[in-house]
């Protein structure tokens, strides 16, 4: 009999973790699985939870939630003293869900259903050395525009999913200068830059196809770079990422590399999964298969 732990935070998120939980119970016992659930109290609980749980016994790691969730389980996992891994479970629960988007798993149901089924992928990890911290993604590392976006965003909450949507055409608008030195496969080259993303998932925020070439498990990053543009250019832009449109305008390069660094004139704050953690200057470096995931 499969043996799981499985996280929800009561008050996050959409407010529906303990609604979806209900949910996905029946699955698990339908499926003869044992579940231990955990409820998260603060900020950071479930990192907390996977850094020291005892995985003897369990199959996997479960947590109702999205791509923030996602990023504590990871950076939790890998951080452990004893270096212990488990397989990794995401129920869709969040407002950012860019990996389950890949997944094609929106429906909480349908996630539940797959963990019980104990299929395991591989999932490739961007290790980043954020001047001198060592913090883990699974899903971007951004730079310039998609930190402004975040913090945006993170001020318009009561617009939910959307607020990606309409803080990124509030920050385009701004057209911000950012001067930055890229280091990419040995090659440094200098420029005013609208954003740098390394992305492992072909989506980011919500729904926005930034990296359509994107594998989870190739053991590369894709790297989105676009070079300063006129606020039209942007905005132009910006309606076609939600299909991928952005790729091949000559503004916009595309590179699939195993690492990379960014040395901006001023320094800033980081887009790791969403999540503001981090400064400049960064190195970057991918890490094949260094998580198992249950799809």
């Amino acid at each position: 009999m499969s043996k799981y732990y499985l996280v929800v935070n009561p008050y996050g998120g959409t407010r529906k973790g303990l609604a979806i939980l209900e949910k996905v119970k029946p699955i698990f016992a339908k499926a003869g699985a044992e579940v231990e659930i955990k409820e998260t109290r603060y900020a950071g609980h479930a990192r907390v939870m996977i850094n020291s749980l005892d995985f003897n016994g369990y199959d996997g790691f479960c947590a109702i939630g999205g791509d923030g969730t996602m990023h504590e389980l990871v950076n939790g996992m890998l951080t452990r003293q004893d270096k212990k891994k488990i397989p990794l479970g995401l129920i869709t629960g969040g407002t950012g869900n860019s990996f389950m988007h890949d997944l094609n798993c929106l429906d909480p149901v349908v996630a539940a259903k797959r963990i019980v089924q104990n299929r395991l992928r591989k999932l490739d990890i961007a290790e980043v050395d954020a001047a001198g911290e060592t913090i883990y993604g699974f899903n971007i590392v951004g730079w310039g525009l998609p930190t402004d976006i975040n913090i945006l965003a993170d001020k318009m909450r009561w617009l939910g999913g959307q607020r990606y949507n309409v803080a990124s055409v509030l920050e385009v608008l701004k057209n911000t200068v950012r001067l930055a030195k890229i280091t990419i496969d040995g090659q440094t080259i200098a420029g005013d830059y609208g954003f740098i993303l390394g992305c492992n998932t072909i989506h980011t925020g919500n729904a926005m196809k930034m990296a359509p070439l994107d594998q989870i498990d190739d053991g590369l990053i894709d790297l989105i770079i676009l070079r300063k543009a006129g606020r039209m250019k942007l905005l132009s832009l910006f309606t076609k990422i939600f299909k991928g449109g952005h790729v091949g305008d000559p503004v916009v390069h595309y590179h699939q590399v195993k690492e990379f660094s960014i040395v901006p004139l001023e320094d800033h704050t980081l887009n790791i999964d969403g999540e503001l953690v981090g400064n400049t200057p960064i190195h970057v470096k991918m890490l094949p298969g260094a998580v198992q995931v249950l799809v």
